[in-house]
């Protein structure tokens, strides 16, 4: 038996590097220089509907993480984190392309990008909850 697989026959990696790389856009995306308003609304609405569900997922993550041992959360930082902050930056990029087109289509020029990064994941040490007192 094979101990390692091939790409082609690991999702989790296609998924991992496609999820890093913001030229690749979905199937049917098309290139939003040559979008219509109505397609450019429609894939802004299909990122940011993304994009809100991957950083409601990060969110989770970290509250999750607070309540892990110092091992497991760093495995978790070294892993899970990195793959989700690389899948939402590549949405919010997209999603930055489509708000552009729609700006461009609409007469307007492109906003500034107001969204914020997530912030990295939290390396410092937890404090001992056995040692808090409550007033």
């Amino acid at each position: 038996m094979k101990l390692v697989q091939s790409k082609r026959r690991r999702p989790d990696i296609a998924a991992a590097v496609r999820g890093g790389d913001w030229t690749l856009g979905m199937n049917g995306e098309g290139v939003p220089s040559h979008a219509t308003l109505k397609q450019a609304l429609h894939w802004k609405q299909i990122y940011t509907e993304i994009l809100e569900m991957e950083e409601k997922v990060l969110t989770r993550i970290r509250l999750l993480m607070d309540k892990q041992s110092d091992e497991a959360r760093r495995e978790v930082e070294l892993t899970n984190v990195p793959v989700v902050v690389a899948q939402a930056e590549r949405f919010r990029q997209r999603l930055g392309y489509w708000e552009a087109r729609v700006h461009e289509l609409n007469g307007a020029s492109p906003p500034k990008r107001g969204r914020r990064a997530p912030a990295p994941a939290r390396a410092a040490p937890r404090s001992s909850r056995s040692t808090q007192t409550s007033s």
